[in-house]
């Protein structure tokens, strides 16, 4: 069947009336697209109305904010607040859980990281947009952090949006994962990507290696396993852009791996396991791929605080698993 044409809109709706998804996810997700919309937007004219540079703050992280970042954590909580459908949101740019909609039968909770890779605003480089949704476990009228501390496994959708040469949409639905490309023409996300499926194995790996030198020496054996160009039989290269969303959504089509371990100065690495680790950890399960931490399944881990951080090795499952093997012995 040819999948041109298919809006995000038309596409959703065929889920719900195939009982794969229910109405009230189906319209978080159009919000999600539409913030995204937004984003896109400003992103390509950041330049012309002065939101370039830093904000000359951090964030509860303790990143630098660039100016893209409070505004894109603003646009995410705007479209939804008020919208009857999602009661808190635990951001990378808010220092706890904000509560936007109490209500008790306000059904879900939004885990999102509104702009990943925003080192690259200033140079025109990739940009992302991170996010899971959770199913509100509390009953009273306002929703808990505790309700945002989960493990991966209890997400119900994630995705991601990357803001490139094109603004694709990818999301969960039900047991598959689902691309889409807005097309600036019409203003609509059309299904681009049907049922992604990430190689077994790629040519392709993704890491800062600014920090080799603080890795485990097992870890230091890997890049260079990697990097040793006399074997021919395992050609690789290596593609780092700054942006996670940008290199994993490499890996997700073509197969390889990404990977953030820990170090010296940060023994679970940078990023952050709630909004960041977890919800890529699903999309990659769900096209056939892995996500763990070089020890541990990332959708395993129960989040204890909002920022919490873990290493992440994701990708095609044979890169990922020979990672996991290179950490564990040093060798091949």
């Amino acid at each position: 069947m040819s999948t041109q044409g298919i809006t995000l809109n038309r596409y959703l709706w065929q889920q719900y009336k195939d009982d794969k998804i229910e109405l009230d996810l189906l319209m978080v997700l159009e919000q999600m697209a539409y913030a995204g919309k937004i984003l896109a937007g400003e992103i390509s004219r950041a330049a012309l109305v002065g939101h370039l540079g830093l904000a000359g703050e951090k964030n509860a992280t303790g990143d630098s904010q660039k100016k893209l970042d409070i505004y894109s954590n603003e646009v995410v909580i705007d479209a939804f607040s008020h919208l009857g459908l999602v009661t808190a949101i635990a951001s990378e740019e808010l220092d706890e859980v904000e509560l936007i909609d109490c209500g008790y039968d306000t059904p879900y909770i939004l885990v999102t990281d509104p702009l990943d890779g925003s080192s690259n605003t200033d140079v025109a480089g990739s940009l992302g947009t991170i996010f899971g949704i959770y199913r509100r476990e509390s009953t009273g009228l306002c929703a808990t952090e505790a309700d945002a501390l989960r493990s991966g496994t209890e997400l119900v959708t994630a995705g991601y949006i990357l803001y490139s040469t094109s603004t694709i949409l990818v999301i969960t639905c039900g047991d598959t994962v689902q691309g889409f490309t807005l097309d600036p023409n019409v203003g609509e996300f059309l299904l681009s990507h049907p049922d992604i499926r990430t190689p077994e194995s790629g040519k392709v790996y993704s890491a800062n290696l600014s920090y080799y030198a603080d890795w485990h020496p097992h870890l230091q054996q890997y890049v260079d396993y990697l990097s040793d160009r006399t074997d021919k039989s395992q050609p690789t290269s290596l593609r780092y852009s700054g942006a996670l969303v940008g290199d994993f959504h490499r890996c997700l089509l073509q197969g390889g791996v990404y990977f953030y371990p820990g170090s010296n100065e940060q023994e679970d690495g940078k990023l952050r396991l709630l909004y960041e680790c977890a919800p890529l950890a699903l999309v990659a399960e769900l096209a056939g791929g892995k996500a763990s931490t070089g020890t541990q399944r990332i959708l395993d881990i129960q989040a204890k605080s909002i920022h919490q951080r873990a290493p992440l090795a994701i990708g095609s499952t044979s890169a990922v698993s020979f990672y996991e093997q290179f950490l564990k012995t040093g060798t091949s």
